[in-house]
């Protein structure tokens, strides 16, 4: 095979950097303000319900945030991070500074992890994100468990399993306006 015989191979030319096994999320065009400021705002909103009672409730409202960190990290990052975990801190009445220590945590692995999950699918950025939301949420327990003088328990593990399982399906969710967006442009070709 002549190596400057290109025709011959059918294969698409690869990025550097990206595995070959490993599909990445193409989409045309980056989300609109509009799209990612409304859903963290719904997000916001869906956390004032009563249901985060629970120690084990998923945080969607953290999880949207990471969620857009990753994938359009210009558009929203630590400083909104830190200003919805305040606001989480202020509405369920706990020590001031706890959720958006937690949030900023959570913000900074996303944005600092958004060039290599970009690259993966939502499975796989599901199993990168355990850890970051593993580790924010530890040392949310550990301030708390500080301050209050005695330990929690491992009830809120279930929480973070809950969010690195939902993530593929939040993920889908929010994707769903660009790939309508993506569908629209390639059928007028």
């Amino acid at each position: 095979m002549d190596r400057n015989n290109y025709s011959s191979v059918s294969r698409a030319p690869r990025r550097i950097g990206t595995p070959r096994n490993v599909p990445p999320e193409h989409l045309a065009s980056s989300a609109s303000v509009f799209v990612v400021w409304g859903t963290v705002l719904v997000a916001w909103l869906v956390s004032m319900l009563p249901w985060r009672v629970w120690e084990g409730a998923p945080d969607v409202l953290l999880m949207v945030i990471a969620f857009w960190c990753v994938h359009e990290p210009r558009r929203i990052g630590l400083t909104a991070a830190f200003c919805f975990g305040l606001l989480m801190d202020v509405h369920d009445v706990s020590v001031l500074g706890v959720h958006a220590l937690s949030y900023t945590l959570v913000a900074y692995g996303a944005v600092a992890l958004h060039r290599r999950l970009v690259h993966f699918d939502l499975l796989r950025q599901a199993i990168h994100m355990l850890p970051v939301f593993f580790v924010a949420r530890l040392v949310q327990q550990i301030v708390t468990a500080w301050l209050a003088g005695s330990w929690p328990g491992w009830d809120w593990g279930i929480s973070v399993l809950l969010m690195t399982a939902m993530w593929p399906v939040l993920g889908f969710v929010l994707h769903l306006p660009q790939r309508g967006a993506d569908d629209v442009d390639s059928s007028a070709v």
